[in-house]
């Protein structure tokens, strides 16, 4: 899943860097207005979890802030994240995976103590439901992204 994450991320940067900054910036009606913004939620999601996941929960950003106003230095550093993504993936333990994992949500200040395996499930779940909405409003733009399918990724 992280190979995938990537993968999309790199196709979709690739794809809105032949939008205009004002049209990547307009209010689309998506949960967080733009497809700008959604492309820094989608970091900010990736940057929570795994500053959780590497034990440095207090690097975790506030919720709702703008990472990066600029798209070349939001691109560079999702690249950045997801090189980090997939290292980490490489190197999670079963036994890591299986065991109980305790964090403090940013939306609303509450501990919490879950499987890990199932918050490693959301922050891909949650990488594709919000990549989903971007790729709605690019094929309303009539901007080709390509198949997303996890078959058709390149080997």
């Amino acid at each position: 899943m992280s190979r995938y994450n990537e993968w999309m991320n790199s196709r979709l940067y690739a794809v809105c860097e032949k939008i205009t900054d004002a049209d990547r910036k307009a209010d689309r009606g998506l949960f967080f207005s733009s497809i700008h913004g959604t492309l820094n939620h989608l970091l900010y999601g990736d940057i929570a979890w795994m500053s959780r996941f590497l034990g440095k929960e207090e690097a975790v950003p506030e919720l709702g802030k703008e990472l990066y106003t600029d798209f070349d230095e939001l691109r560079t550093c999702r690249q950045d994240w997801d090189v980090q993504i997939i290292n980490w993936a490489d190197s999670v333990s079963e036994a890591w995976l299986a065991a109980t994992f305790t964090f403090t949500s940013k939306v609303d200040g509450a501990s919490r103590s879950k499987p890990a395996w199932m918050l490693v499930s959301h922050m891909y779940n949650h990488q594709t439901h919000h990549r989903g909405q971007i790729t709605a409003v690019l094929s309303q733009m009539r901007y080709d992204y390509g198949a997303t399918d996890i078959p058709f990724m390149p080997e």
